[in-house]
């Protein structure tokens, strides 16, 4: 994934941007750029991160091997932040599904930090 731009849209390049979270080399700094993040987690098959970024309070709720089958099952095309604040993020992230066929997915995500680490905690969804 070499010279290749991040999944997430910022335009960086994946190394300089998300992978840096995604290998464990940093922590997400914020609810934005751990968002972005998991988006990349998705479009990079890393059922891991997903879960060791989720809440623990969550993570019941969550399967690794139902994470790794909807991230694997759909080609991610494209990021779309709507709007954030401090413990929130708006977003759609747009997709193909296993029949090739365009779907969006939107969320309205909050957010969590402890021990200076943040977790995704929930998101609202239509």
């Amino acid at each position: 994934m070499e010279n290749k731009k991040c999944f997430c849209d910022t335009g960086v390049l994946f190394e300089d941007c998300c992978n840096l979270y995604l290998s464990g080399n940093q922590k997400a700094p914020s609810a934005l750029a751990l968002m972005r993040s998991r988006y990349s987690a998705y479009a990079t098959h890393n059922a891991d991160y997903l879960m060791e970024t989720t809440h623990v309070s969550e993570r019941k709720y969550y399967s690794k091997p139902e994470i790794l089958k909807w991230a694997v099952s759909n080609k991610w095309q494209k990021l779309e932040i709507l709007g954030f604040t401090e413990h929130t993020v708006e977003f759609k992230a747009y997709f193909l599904d296993a029949a090739n066929q365009p779907q969006v997915h939107y969320e309205f995500s909050t957010f969590k930090t402890e021990n200076n680490a943040w977790f995704y905690v929930d998101g609202k969804f239509e």
